[in-house]
């Protein structure tokens, strides 16, 4: 029998199909950088149980968000799903515009992030970053912010560094969302005031009676400093690993929906991948949406396979 010689497009066709199985082996597990806040943990929850529901394994590591930057460039982590802009724009943006991080697509609209006071100072007449500095001794001259590096944290600075309505003598303080929410939950029985950084979605807006100031627009923009959050991934990834690209494509999240984790992680102590687990099996139809296009790591129907792994019996509707 004669030797057929290969053609270029059978060569090619076998060469892509090695790089792609090299791909594949290189994208069994998928590594999150995660920040500690209770949003991002919940949306990084549910993403590792649909994951996992496909084959694939997951890493999870929680750091601030330059060294979730600093990660990503350096290959250290896949995913971060919190890039909340345009607050986070000063951190994100340089690894965007070089190149060496990529902004997929937003995953939650209609979103702020600004500075708050309890609804009780709200009322007092301090309704505006304006209104701060007059009340310096009732706030003792601290705004609280959250962990260390946060781009909340940088912004409350920079307000202080450009002694903007006169709070230069002002001081950050630096603790963890946790922490802050701590030392609220302290003051608000006996009406103590404090301003801090706060956002939604979030638990805080239903437990506790608060208001955002106005005047924050020149640092964390407008509409309360309203936000939009993106997913992103290290250089390449989305390409690389495409059955995953595929579903970071397709996963989008509600302010209800994260509210609603949110609450179950915070308020019910529950962990959060038993929350993200349970909010699954109770609205299975999004998985319809977020499975589209997509394979188990072994090219095997998505959908069918993360039903079974979250224990739904019945076809999502």
């Amino acid at each position: 029998m004669n030797k057929i010689p290969l053609s270029l497009a059978t060569l090619t066709l076998i060469f892509s199909a090695g790089a792609s199985m090299a791909a594949d082996n290189s994208c069994e597990q998928v590594h999150f950088a995660e920040v500690g806040w209770t949003d991002i943990t919940a949306t990084t929850a549910l993403t590792t149980e649909v994951l996992e529901g496909l084959g694939y394994g997951t890493k999870v590591d929680t750091v601030s968000v330059p060294i979730a930057y600093s990660g990503m460039k350096h290959g250290d982590f896949d995913v971060f799903l919190g890039n909340w802009m345009p607050t986070m724009a000063s951190i994100s943006d340089p690894y965007v515009e070089r190149g060496q991080v990529e902004r997929l697509k937003v995953n939650l609209a209609g979103a702020k992030y600004t500075l708050a006071v309890p609804q009780y100072v709200y009322d007092a007449g301090v309704t505006s970053l304006a209104d701060l500095a007059e009340h310096s001794e009732r706030f003792e001259s601290n705004i609280h912010g959250i962990e260390a590096g946060n781009d909340g944290n940088q912004m409350i600075q920079q307000i202080i560094d450009d002694d903007a309505f006169g709070l230069g003598d002002w001081k950050l303080v630096d603790s963890s969302e946790a922490g802050m929410l701590a030392e609220l939950k302290a003051r608000v029985p006996n009406e103590q005031w404090m301003v801090f950084l706060g956002w939604e979605p979030h638990p805080m807006n239903t437990n506790f009676d608060m208001a955002y100031l106005d005047g924050t627009d020149d640092y964390f923009g407008p509409n309360f400093g309203g936000a939009t959050i993106y997913t992103n991934t290290r250089a390449g990834y989305a390409e690389a690993c495409s059955n995953v690209g595929a579903l970071l494509d397709n996963l989008s999240f509600t302010l209800e929906m994260e509210n609603q984790l949110m609450a179950a992680i915070m308020d019910g102590g529950e962990d959060p991948r038993d929350a993200a687990r349970a909010y699954l099996k109770a609205n299975p139809e999004v998985l319809n949406v977020w499975l589209d296009g997509v394979t188990t790591l072994d090219g095997e129907p998505a959908l069918p396979a993360v039903m079974q792994a979250l224990g739904i019996e019945h076809a999502a509707g």
